[in-house]
């Protein structure tokens, strides 16, 4: 998922919030609609906030 992350398009500077809204677009119609798929779109959204935080993490780090 690590790559679907980076084909999100976002800067390691971005909100969280720019990070769902650029997750969900990459979702299918029906993907972001199912109910059956609710717990599935969590996983997803929450995966790609902890590649998002891992990427400012080492962001941080190195400009130290």
């Amino acid at each position: 998922m690590y790559g679907t992350y980076l084909r999100l398009g976002v800067t390691f500077w971005a909100s969280d919030r720019a990070v769902v809204r650029a997750a969900r677009r990459k979702l299918t119609r029906t993907a972001r609609r199912d109910p059956a798929k609710r717990e599935a779109r969590k996983r997803f959204y929450r995966e790609m906030l902890e590649h998002h935080a891992n990427a400012q993490r080492l962001a941080a780090e190195f400009r130290l």
